[in-house]
């Protein structure tokens, strides 16, 4: 079993910046994938960025050029660097961690991000 626990939500005026924290736990040794998705009110969720332990990244269009993804491999630990902020980033930040390509994701209970002045 995986645990899945993300942090460091919060409130941000616009143009500011916040820095999201997922760390997975549990019967693991290592992560094929780690990432971010986000949902907001009345809308899907949406693909943000994520990372396999191998260090290539993807980006959902919306968020390249703002957002940058890392990870810890040795802590299972992914991170997400939110910069430029504006209102249309508000939304519940879920981390979605893969263990390997054979396996199912896992998610955490999301963090709320809330952009206004």
């Amino acid at each position: 079993q995986v645990q899945v626990v993300e942090s460091g939500g919060g409130l941000v005026q616009p143009g500011g910046s916040l820095r999201l924290s997922c760390a997975a736990s549990g019967t693991i040794d290592s992560i094929y994938n780690m990432g971010w998705y986000r949902q907001a009110p009345g809308k899907q969720r949406e693909f943000v960025a994520s990372m396999t332990d191998g260090g290539s990244t993807n980006y959902g269009d919306v968020v390249k050029g703002r957002f940058t993804i890392s990870r810890d491999n040795a802590k299972n630990t992914v991170y997400l660097q939110m910069n430029s902020l504006n209102a249309e980033d508000t939304a519940v930040y879920y981390c979605n961690v893969r263990p390997s390509i054979w396996t199912s994701a896992y998610w955490g209970q999301g963090t709320q991000v809330t952009v206004s002045s």
